[in-house]
């Protein structure tokens, strides 16, 4: 009977780790690179399938949680003196170009500009998080050669954008077919916090999403204020 006790308490215990262990797909702090890629103005002038309001602040997100989390990241720019301008204050303000090292590139795709590809792999992990303009464009080129290259490649469409929402969702139709992962900018956030019980990030994740994450930033202020917690 002893035996028969233990051996269910072992079971148990099996079950209950299994539990806990979250699947290998998902995103953590420690498990990814991102890409931030020609987030520029002169990109930013011809993106129709987003307000430019609503993808600076979905580009704020992405940027300031990875600060928050520590993510090896690479800011790369195309022609950033003669054509595409400064990168989004959104970003200059988490990664200031004097110390962040954005890597200019004269290739549209930046898997092909030696530089960028040194920068990017160099970080060493075999999980690439992409945003940019433009999604058919400039998004497709690395993710395509990233995925040919064995790497596992996730795009976040809202804060990537392109000239029409035809080219937009016809990159990600072409990406997601390739084996590409489709994600948006809260849930990369929330996937990367994942337990509020996380207290280090918890604040600093709050107060991001209270400042860019819309209506649900509301109601984390409002939750707190009435429920001062």
């Amino acid at each position: 009977m002893k035996k028969l006790i233990l051996s269910f308490a072992a079971a148990l215990l099996s079950v209950t780790a299994m539990a806990q262990k979250p699947g290998q797909a998902l995103l953590n702090p420690t498990n990814h690179a991102l890409v931030l890629i020609d987030h520029e103005g002169q990109m930013a002038f011809a993106t129709k399938n987003i307000s430019m309001e609503e993808l600076r602040n979905n580009v704020a997100l992405v940027a300031g949680g990875s600060k928050i989390f520590n993510i090896p990241t690479v800011v790369t720019t195309v022609a950033e003196k003669s054509f595409a301008g400064p990168v989004f204050p959104e970003i200059s303000a988490v990664y200031p170009e004097a110390t962040s090292g954005y890597v200019d590139r004269t290739t549209m795709n930046t898997w092909e500009d030696v530089n960028a590809h040194k920068a990017i792999t160099g970080k060493n992990k075999k999980k690439l998080v992409l945003a940019g303009l433009w999604t058919s464009v400039c998004v497709v080129g690395p993710a395509l050669s990233a995925l040919e290259e064995g790497y596992d490649v996730y795009v976040i469409s809202d804060a990537s954008g392109d000239i029409s929402k035809e080219a937009h969702d016809q990159a990600m139709t072409r990406m997601i077919q390739a084996g590409a992962h489709p994600i948006t900018s809260v849930q990369y956030i929330l996937e990367l916090q994942r337990d509020w019980s996380r207290k280090e990030t918890y604040k600093p994740v709050n107060d991001l999403m209270k400042k860019y994450g819309g209506a649900y930033g509301l109601g984390i202020q409002y939750a707190q204020d009435m429920l001062k917690h």
